[in-house]
């Protein structure tokens, strides 16, 4: 019998990190244009990861998952 291998899922980390850069990295949308139904880019930029958020953690968890 086989025994599996137990990691720490890697590419479970690497997903989850995403969001992580994407909302913690403000000077790459410290900035009002483009606006969007008059809300500026900084802000909606934050309120779109919410979402995306969830999204990433979803994958994250699948990866996990499968490795045990």
């Amino acid at each position: 019998m086989a025994k599996k291998k137990r990691g720490l899922g890697w590419q479970g980390v690497l997903w989850l990190s995403v969001p992580c850069v994407a909302v913690l990295a403000v000077p790459l949308f410290n900035r009002i244009e483009p606006e969007l139904f008059g809300i500026p880019f900084f802000y909606w930029w934050q309120i779109l990861w919410v979402p995306l958020s969830s999204v990433f953690l979803f994958m994250a968890y699948g990866r996990i998952r499968k490795e045990k």
